[in-house]
């Protein structure tokens, strides 16, 4: 893990909980593109608010990164890098954009919850997104709709 401020609270996670301690070393992660969305997205979820995240199927194909896997750890920072929480993936759907339902909205727990703003704001952000490898959202694109939940926070 080359992330200092990551790989000290893993250090401290697993003090905490020596149970873990054969694990694999997590990846660190950042959601969103900007930081005003990436501190909003670590911030509920170390409220426990966000307890789902999205990505584009075509995105993570893109980038050569595997699907997330159900019992796998995740450091989050914040858009500078700082590690904030540790969370672990409880479910994963792969889900075309047309058929994400109100249950799973909420779930993200961003903006009012409800599905018409995940539309709004995941739409935008999978237009830029797939702009970057000259690619197009549609309707029927296939996003991963991953459940979390927050193990430790700082």
């Amino acid at each position: 893990m080359e992330n200092a401020s990551a790989r000290n609270l893993w250090g401290d996670f697993l003090d905490a909980h020596l149970e873990f301690a054969s694990k694999d070393a997590p990846k660190v992660v950042k959601f969103y593109d900007n930081e005003t969305d990436a501190n909003t997205c670590v911030d509920l979820i170390c409220k426990e608010t966000k307890r789902a995240v999205s990505q584009s199927l075509i995105g993570l194909q893109q980038r050569n990164e595997p699907l997330p896997k159900i019992g796998e750890f995740s450091v989050v920072t914040d858009w500078e890098g700082k590690a904030k929480c540790i969370i672990r993936t409880t479910a994963v759907k792969l889900v075309p954009y047309f058929a994400v339902r109100e249950e799973q909205a909420r779930l993200e727990g961003e903006g009012d919850k409800s599905l018409d703003h995940w539309k709004k704001t995941h739409w935008s952000f999978f237009s830029r997104e797939l702009a970057s490898f000259g690619k197009i959202p549609r309707e029927s694109m296939i996003v991963v709709f991953q459940q979390i939940e927050l193990l430790y926070k700082r």
